[in-house]
């Protein structure tokens, strides 16, 4: 997912897309903790689009 895709989205698109990728990152936290994750790379990659998501967000605020 890029930040270009984002800013095309409107606000309760954000939010929707952020509250998935929150209980995405859980399902994967609670997949290492049980020793079933095999590929621990998608809890950063995870991370990485939430960081995204909150920034469009913010950036979304300060324009209004």
């Amino acid at each position: 997912m890029k930040a270009t895709e984002l800013r095309g989205k409107d606000k309760p698109a954000l939010t929707t897309e952020l509250e998935s990728l929150l209980k995405a990152q859980f399902s994967l936290r609670m997949q290492i903790a049980t020793q079933q994750l095999s590929n621990t790379s998608q809890l950063g990659k995870l991370r990485k689009d939430i960081a995204r998501v909150k920034t469009v967000m913010t950036e979304l605020k300060r324009k209004v």
